[in-house]
């Protein structure tokens, strides 16, 4: 499922107009992303969470070239599935 079908199944499930149901998508999308960006969890249970993972830096090596290079510290979103997914999946 893309974003245009999660908008289109929520158009038809709560009778709302495509505006509307793009908006609450965007909405629903656009605060989790600033949660994130704060550094908060976002946990939504039965199905996920979400959580920033912080990397160190450290030495890597360039794949083509085979040079020595230094990798930045970084900051990823990170998912972990919930149980009762879990469970609704391995049927």
């Amino acid at each position: 499922m893309n974003k245009l079908e999660l908008i289109q199944a929520l158009k038809d499930a709560q009778n709302l107009t495509k505006p509307e149901a793009t908006k609450c998508v965007d909405i629903f999308f656009g605060e989790m992303a600033k949660a994130l960006e704060k550094g908060d969890r976002v946990e939504i249970r039965g199905l996920c969470s979400f959580h920033i993972k912080t990397y160190d830096s450290y030495a890597g090596r360039n794949p083509r070239s085979g040079e020595k290079v230094v990798v930045k510290p970084k900051k990823l979103p990170f998912f972990k599935v919930g149980t009762e997914l879990k469970k609704r999946v391995d049927r």
